[in-house]
């Protein structure tokens, strides 16, 4: 049996990230947990850097300014990780540690 639900409504109201877990707290009461692993910005952020979003689309998606991070609720209920590229990523990664974080 094939159900279709659909998620678009769903929407951010908080956000917190601890050093395992990104967890969104969704508007209709649900919670949502995801392995930090799965996004790696987030992953290698600091916890200031982490504390620093804002949603977006109202609450259709979280922002973080100093990761240059942007998530879709709609990809965390499916199950979606990062679909950053390994390049880009290093890339980032690199740029970081010239700047010394």
């Amino acid at each position: 049996m094939n159900i279709l639900v659909n998620e678009r409504q769903a929407r951010a109201q908080m956000v917190k990230v601890t050093e395992e877990a990104l967890i969104v707290d969704l508007e209709d009461g649900r919670t949502i947990s995801v392995p930090l692993v799965w996004f790696p910005r987030l992953l290698h952020g600091t916890a200031a850097e982490r504390a620093n979003w804002r949603l977006i689309g109202s609450g259709e998606g979280i922002h973080w300014p100093d990761l240059d991070e942007d998530i879709e609720v709609r990809h965390l209920l499916a199950g979606i990780p990062s679909q950053e590229s390994s390049d880009s990523l290093q890339r980032w990664l690199q740029t970081r540690k010239q700047k010394g974080m």
